[in-house]
């Protein structure tokens, strides 16, 4: 059995305004837990000071750690930052921290031994959307209602960036994982489907950010371009291991 308990991969491009504040919270948090942990910033290449906030902190814990890699996307970094966790369970956040660090107690599992993936969801019951304009949410639905259809149906949000995985599910899918950009929430619980992981949508108090690096139309589109790829993918026996 691991000695971690939880690893927190965080993805990050180009974050030194907003990763200081969320890593404050979520290591004030997690100091707080009985369990053991360690967070991993997944840092995708940063041109800016990102690198810097993450090694003040790591000075600051031990448990935090920087995984610099070179730019390829966000679907990278999260690969990366899971694969390198040695968590029992590894908590996907993402770095605006849009999902308030206390509601991870509702992710995580009451058994220990739990196999399934609980994600974080903006349309399960009792979840919020505090802030967001309407625009962008018929956008979103737009988009749930196609990625429903072509990979992930009975999902109702795939794209939440709050996700907490079982180590042996991570380190299985994760190493499948095709896709560099944001699709690879879809891909991820695509191929969890497939392997008869259960998948289960918790509501949580989402936070809308005005400064969220997703354009909704342009990443929309490459991101219903790459489900299309993903089912190719898995028609023509890319995904068998």
């Amino acid at each position: 059995m691991s000695a971690c308990y939880l690893s927190v991969v965080i993805p990050a491009y180009n974050e030194e305004r907003r990763l200081p504040e969320t890593l404050e919270a979520v290591c004030g948090y997690l100091a707080a837990q009985a369990y053991s942990w360690e967070i991993i910033v997944a840092d995708d290449g940063s041109e800016d000071a990102t690198g810097l906030v993450v090694r003040r902190a790591a000075r600051e814990d031990e448990r935090v750690k920087h995984l610099h890699l070179p730019h390829r996307g966000k679907g990278w970094a999260v690969k990366n930052g899971m694969l390198s966790a040695s968590g029992e369970y590894r908590f996907l956040c993402d770095a605006d921290l849009s999902m308030p660090i206390e509601l991870l107690e509702r992710l995580l599992p009451d058994d220990a031994a739990s196999p399934e993936i609980v994600i974080g969801s903006r349309e399960a019951p009792g979840a919020r959307r505090i802030g967001e304009p309407r625009r962008r949410w018929l956008m979103g639905r737009v988009f749930n209602a196609m990625t429903r259809m072509l990979a992930t149906p009975g999902i109702a949000d795939t794209q939440c960036g709050f996700k907490v995985f079982p180590a042996a599910a991570a380190e299985a899918l994760f190493a499948l994982q095709t896709l560099d950009g944001f699709a690879f929430d879809a891909e991820i619980l695509f191929l969890a489907r497939r392997r008869g992981i259960r998948v289960t949508e918790i509501g949580i108090d989402w936070h809308y950010r005005s400064e969220s690096k997703v354009r909704p139309i342009r990443d929309g589109w490459r991101t219903l371009r790459d489900l299309v790829i993903v089912r190719y993918r898995s028609l023509t026996g890319r995904y068998e291991q």
